[in-house]
């Protein structure tokens, strides 16, 4: 995690994943959502919580987050155009 941070690769984390990103100490400063009982975690890891829908995602620059599996398609959808993909239908 701290790897592709420092490349400024694309992260996604859903629900609990945050904590990781917060163990990894990525978050200083970055604004991202979490399973809400992962709030304070985020924010004592530096971050800052973004309490959004369930079916939501926040993109703060190479890091997707989201709530819960709910917001799966909102997730998918905006890690997809982190990565630069394109689709068309």
């Amino acid at each position: 995690v701290q790897q592709f941070n420092a490349a400024n690769k694309p992260i996604a984390a859903v629900c609990h994943g945050p904590q990781l990103l917060a163990a990894a100490g990525i978050l200083k400063g970055k604004t991202c959502s979490a399973y809400p009982a992962c709030a304070p975690e985020v924010e004592l890891a530096g971050g800052i919580y973004a309490e959004i829908d369930i079916t939501a995602a926040h993109t703060d620059g190479n890091l997707v987050t989201a709530p819960a599996w709910p917001a799966h398609p909102a997730w998918l959808a905006q890690f997809l155009k982190v990565l630069g993909t394109r689709i068309e239908l």
